[in-house]
Parts: C-alpha cells; structure tokens; sequence
C-alpha cells in the first residue's frame, strides 16, 4: 500500500480518537495536508494526536485543527468549503455501545444523523471529494457469523441502529448523486490509544495495575461474548486504502478469527503471571439490555481487491496493550510536542 508523497488534503471528522490520530499519523507519513475536527470544550481532549501538532504559523506545518460539531450543519458546509479536502475520512461518533442504551437520542443524532448532516454538505456544495464512512460490525447484531458485505443487518443496539442509519445514507448518496462514498465495516480494533471504558483496554489497565499491586479487581460484564479483535493502525491503513480504489465499494475489515473477553483476560493476565480468575469480578451493570452473542468477519473482498491484510491477532494485541499499560505505568511520561493552547489558530476562521 505504498505511494510516493502526495500533496493531497484530508478532512478527519473525529481526529482525536483512537482511529483519527493514528489516522492523522498514517496521512501526515504520506505527506497530506490533514485537517481535523475537534469539539470546543472546558478543556482540551488532544492527547491522542498532541505529539502529531506543530504550531500553524510555523511554515511546513501540516495538521491542521477546527472547531465544529456534528449536529451544526452550517459550520459543516462552511469549514468544507473553506478546506475543499480531496478526501473526507468520517470517524467521528458516540460510539460507545453500553453508553448508547443510555443515550439513545443523543447517540442517533451524531452517530446517525450526524453522516446525513456531512454528506449534505458535500453534496451542497458540489465538492469532488472521496468519503469514508466508518460503519462498524455492531450492525450485524444477531445474524450469525461469520459476518462480510452482503450479511443482512440486525443491530441490538441504538449505537448499531444509528450506523445503519449512516450505512445506508452513504450508499444512498453513492447511488442517488455518484459520490465516491464507500462504507468500511471495521470489525472490533484495538490499541493502548483505545478508551480506558472499553473492555479490552479496561482489561489491559488492570492487568498492568494488579500486576504492580496498584489494586487487586476489576469488574466486567459478559464474559461469554465473542470478538473479532485487530489492530487499529492496521485498520487505518484498509480505511485509506478504500479511498484509493478505481471505483467507490463497502468493505469488511477483520481478523476472521474469534476470541471471547473471557480469553482476553486470561491472555492479558498471563502475560503478567496472574490467574485472571482471582482478579476479575462479574457486574451486571455492564451487561446490555441486547447482547450480541458473535461477531467474526470475513475480511476476504479487501484482501482480494485492496491487498489489505490483518498482521496482528489477539494474542499478540493483548501483549501489546498490557505493556503501553506496564510502560506508562513505571516509566516517566512520552515527551510529545505540547499541545497549541493558546497559540492554536482555527485555519478556518484566521484564513
């Protein structure tokens, strides 16, 4: 998947999570002008992408930041027209699925709507753009596995309820307007930049703390659920390599391998020496009102037709998590570049 640089420029609606900064680092490597958008808050949530930052003013510098939110579709259009990316890489989403049960509304009118909202303002403005929507495994829900592009939807949650809804929009708008909008259904991927809410690095974390007699429990939901799990700088390679191909398709990325939470912890745990079964506790307010039992995806249509492969399998992704847990624990903090603070300039508004 190698090119020579490029001077092309991106849009990465949720650069500040897991998948937008290793986004942002795969782009940047590549010599893209990359531009984000970030949420406006009490306090800034960079700490994923703070290391990528150079101060705008300094000639060369590449990343660039804009304030915006998903539900202000004028400022949607405005930053668009303003930026004109040749691609627009769209991560961003409530996309914690225990979370969504609590804020269903919340959860559709981002997740959901907040797609509709952004390829509105593609189509509004007449850009010629290629679109990447991040649709997720949590729509196939109940239907059996192992799970690929033509296995029909039945979602078990209103996070996976919402991804169908902007699934579906960005096949409409391919179909309705030809844009070159593709779908990338991204099975389960993981990594230390990942959430410490989220079951695999929640996993890790305690691993490492138990391990250096920081605490001794850690409390879970179900441990019978069965998980497709990767890496995600891989999966971010697959995202771009989308964006790449001669005509727009939906693709599955997967491992096609199949774990439960219970293995993640007794692999987590024994990569410290502990018996996961003496530290892990069961708590049923991490149980979803719909479970889903498995999903395993067949990643074969993007090996055929994009070349990407998975390299990382869980075993060796729960190696990797526990030790950034391990290392940031008892070594001193990665010196990154500091945060704009306030230097930082909003391209959009200074010009």
């Amino acid at each position: 998947m190698n090119q020579a640089p490029t001077t092309k420029t991106a849009f990465i609606t949720g650069i500040t999570g897991q998948d937008g900064s290793y986004l942002a680092e795969f782009l940047l490597a590549k010599g893209y002008q990359v531009h984000g958008l970030i949420r406006r808050a009490s306090t800034f949530n960079t700490h994923r992408i703070d290391h990528l930052y150079r101060d705008p003013h300094e000639p060369g510098a590449r990343l660039h930041l804009h304030y915006g939110d998903l539900t202000d579709s004028s400022r949607l259009v405005s930053l668009l027209s303003e930026i004109a990316p040749d691609e627009v890489y769209h991560l961003a989403a409530q996309s914690h699925v225990r979370v969504s049960f609590d804020e269903p509304e919340f959860t559709a009118n981002t997740t959901g709507v907040g797609t509709v909202r952004l390829l509105e303002a593609i189509r509004m403005i007449g850009l010629d753009v290629r679109f990447y929507q991040a649709s997720s495994s949590e729509m196939f829900g109940a239907t059996p596995p192992p799970q690929h592009e033509e296995t029909p939807f039945h979602p078990r949650s209103p996070y996976g309820v919402s991804k169908v809804f902007g699934y579906w929009t960005t096949r409409n708008y391919r179909e309705a307007y030809g844009l070159f909008a593709v779908n990338g259904i991204l099975f389960n991927h993981e990594s230390p930049r990942r959430g410490e809410t989220f079951v695999t690095r929640k996993i890790a974390r305690a691993a490492a703390r138990i391990a250096l007699g920081l605490e001794q429990h850690v409390y879970l939901g179900n441990l019978d659920a069965v998980r497709d799990w990767g890496f995600a700088p891989e999966y971010v390679e697959g995202m771009w390599a989308m964006l790449q191909a001669d005509e727009p398709a939906d693709y599955v990325l997967a491992t096609g391998t199949a774990y439960t939470v219970e293995d993640f912890a007794r692999l987590t745990f024994a990569h410290v020496g502990l018996d996961w079964t003496r530290h892990v506790r069961f708590d049923d307010r991490y149980l979803r009102p719909t479970e889903v039992d498995a999903l395993i995806g067949d990643p074969s249509k993007a090996a055929r037709e994009l070349g990407w492969r998975p390299r990382t399998f869980t075993p060796e992704l729960a190696r990797i998590m526990v030790d950034a847990e391990l290392s940031q624990l008892q070594g001193p903090a990665a010196e990154v570049a500091p945060f704009p603070g306030p230097g930082f300039v909003d391209r959009s508004i200074a010009g």
